[in-house]
This record gives C-alpha cells, structure tokens and sequence, in this order.
C-alpha cells in the first residue's frame, strides 16, 4: 500500500494526508494547482536535506541525484504511458512549450501551416503563434461550437491542409472542460504528415492517459496540478526528440532527453514528482504488479469520484436559474464554469471566499475561448474538483452560491 491510502477509494482516508486541509477551506481551485498529500512534501524536503551533488555514478551524493532523475522519469512514464527515455523536464509546461515551437520552427518556412484553437490555454497557443510569426508561417485558427463549448475534429480538419507541420490542441479545456477527440484528430494530422502537440495539463489531472492511445506526438503537463510540485514535463517517443535540436550550451550533454533540460534539474521537485505518481498509485482500488496499472486504476478511481460530485452540482446548480452554466460538452473533466446573470464573478468568489470556499474568478490564461464564449478577459467564476473534493465541500459551496443569490 503505497502512500499509506485504504485499498478502496476512501476520500476521508485520503484528506487526512493533505496538511493544508486541517486550515479549513473548502478547495475548488485544484484547476490552478491542487493541494499536496504529506508524502510528496516529505520527500521534496527529504531531497533538499540530503547529501546531494551533480549527476553521476561515483559518489554517494552523485548517485542520489542520479538516482532521483531516473526514478521521476520511470514515474512519468507510469503516469503517462510513455518511454521513461523520452520524459523531457522544466520549469512549466509554458516554458517546455516555448522551447519546443522554438526548436521545431526551426525547420518552418514562408507557405508552412501551423494550426491552433480558440479552445486552447493560451501556452499552447501564443508560443506557436511567435514561433510561426518569426520563421514567416501561416497560424490557422481552429474555432470550437460557443453553444454546446465542443471542439470537434470536424473544427480541426477544416483548417488542415498539405502545408500544415503543426497542430497544438489541448486534451481538455482548463476553462470550461471540455475534451476534444484527440485520437480521431491524431488520424486526421498524421494523415498528412503533421505533428500534434498536445496540451494534457489539465487532462491528466483527470483522468489516465496514454499518449500511444492518443497519437500525441508531444504531451504536456504539469505535476503540480495533480498532487505534486511545480515544475512541466513533456513527453515524446526519443527517436523523434532525436532529430531535434535545441539551443543549449556548448558542455551541456546532447543526449536525449538530456538535451532540452537547460541547467541542473531541480531534485527535490523530481523527487516529488516520483512521490505524487506513487500516490495516485495508491489510490487504485485493487493491488497491481506494475505502477502503471495501479496509476491506470487509481485515476479510474478519481475520475469516478470527482463525476459523482460534479454530477450532484449540477443537478443543483440547474435549480439555481440565475447561475449560467457555460461548461456544456458531452465529454469534459469535473471542471465548472459558471457566472450569475447580472454579477460581476469576482463578487462571487469574494462572498465565498469569506465562507471559506476556495472558488476562483477569471479567464485563467484561457483567454480565446473566454473571448469566444462571450466572456471577455474577465471570464466567470470556475469550480474544479479534486480527488480530495468530498461532499461536504459540496454542501459548503452550494450553500454559499445559495446565500449569493439571496442578496441580489
């Protein structure tokens, strides 16, 4: 039993190992990053307080830190259903994000065709735009249906063509949720020899992934958004990190993934990254061999959770006819966006936040498709749940969006 969690999934059980909880507040905003289990912080404090030094194999403190890389890239790989070998790290999926478009256009010219969406999360959007802007090639724009909030890969096959290299779509919406048919748009962009990158930041948090399943050539994400610390990871099979080369320095190793982490990597984080996959592990609900069964298991788990909650807030929220609900797709992550006809959503996130209810207001970097839903920058006031999201914080949020609504 890793990380100390029951064998079935028991949400008291496991709020007992989030120290942050104990102050108090009822968490809605897991979308901006989630809160962090005991175990994931003991093992980035652990790292910080032992010996440690650069990678290498000869010293003790050199095979700790090399040791603490290869684990968190094996952790990774379990989490992602990717090749350990192929586990690239940074700071932020904006920064990995940035260093790709920048490598890729590279081989762009006047004529190539880089698609985005107006669903996307803007580091999967302005990072290609620039990229494309300075090697002279097109940015084609995929829109998404602002009535039921759908982006389809009917919206992403209009916009394709021979010329495209590129196509940068998001797994799910960390605006509205919704999830686009990643796999069928795969199909359509390996069909003419593009590339997808895909933005999983805030898909992974709910739900498995395997990026084989979904033909992303690069995944995204950011382990601080599913129980684990700050920093980005990218994914992508080694044989085509291979054949990119990155601006780095002169002594710095070539060998991949090696050749796109720029500096020393950050050890304690790693080491955390490592603890928080052994977590969700732990969360399955029945013994696994291989961590990447118990992985697969343990996110089936949350993802059942967190479905019977949201759908408990919204049969209430549909009783609440001043609450607009934008959050509309068939297929979406636990992740609501809604506003109240006629009040600015930073009055309401204030008035529960003074009940202890943590549910943030704006656009969230989201700002095409918050534009595209009529919204503007602003945005709307945006419920996420947790794997630690119980029913009584349920009870906390529907209470204080009923008292809102009586002081209109």
């Amino acid at each position: 039993m890793l990380g100390g969690v029951q064998s079935r999934y028991d949400v008291a059980g496991l709020r007992a190992q989030f120290p942050a909880l104990a102050e108090g507040a009822a968490h809605f905003d897991g979308p901006g990053g989630s809160q962090v289990p005991a175990p994931v912080g003991r093992a980035v404090a652990e790292t910080l307080t032992s010996a440690i030094a650069n990678r290498g194999r000869i010293t003790a403190a050199e095979r700790r830190a090399d040791d603490i890389v290869l684990g968190a890239r094996a952790a990774m790989g379990d989490l992602l259903g990717a090749d350990p070998g192929g586990v690239v790290f940074g700071r932020s999926m904006t920064q990995l994000t940035y260093d790709i478009a920048r490598t890729l256009a590279k081989s762009w010219h006047s004529g190539d065709e880089i698609v985005v969406t107006r669903l996307d999360h803007d580091a999967n959007i302005r990072p290609w735009v620039q990229a494309a802007s300075a090697a002279g090639a097109t940015i084609r724009w995929a829109d998404f249906d602002p009535d039921s909030t759908e982006l389809t890969a009917a919206h992403i096959g209009a916009v394709l063509s021979e010329r495209t290299r590129l196509v940068a779509v998001t797994a799910a919406s960390n605006l509205v949720g919704s999830r686009p048919p990643v796999a069928e748009i795969a199909k359509q962009v390996h069909r003419i020899g593009a590339l997808l990158y895909v933005d999983g930041v805030h898909f992974t948090a709910h739900a498995p992934v395997d990026i084989a399943a979904l033909g992303a050539d690069f995944f995204a994400c950011s382990p601080y958004k599913l129980l684990g610390p700050h920093c980005g990871v990218l994914a992508a099979a080694p044989g085509l990190l291979q054949h990119l080369h990155p601006d780095k320095l002169l002594p710095s190793s070539d060998t991949v993934p090696e050749r796109f982490e720029l500096g020393t990597l950050p050890y304690e984080l790693l080491a955390g990254c490592t603890a928080a996959v052994d977590f969700v592990a732990a969360l399955s609900p029945e013994p696994h061999p291989q961590r990447r069964d118990a992985v697969v298991a343990g996110m089936r788990a949350v993802e059942e959770h967190e479905q019977a909650l949201q759908q408990r807030i919204e049969t209430a929220l549909a009783a609440m006819p001043e609450v607009i609900l934008h959050s509309r797709a068939v297929d979406r992550t636990p992740t609501l966006l809604v506003s109240i006809d006629g009040s600015p959503c930073g009055e309401v996130q204030a008035f529960l936040a003074e009940r202890g209810v943590n549910a943030p207001a704006g656009s969230f970097y989201a700002l095409e498709p918050s534009r595209r839903l009529g919204l503007g920058d602003s945005g709307a006031l945006r419920i996420g749940l947790a794997p630690y999201t119980d029913d009584s914080d349920v009870d906390r949020l529907l209470s204080g969006l009923t008292d809102f609504l009586k002081t209109r």
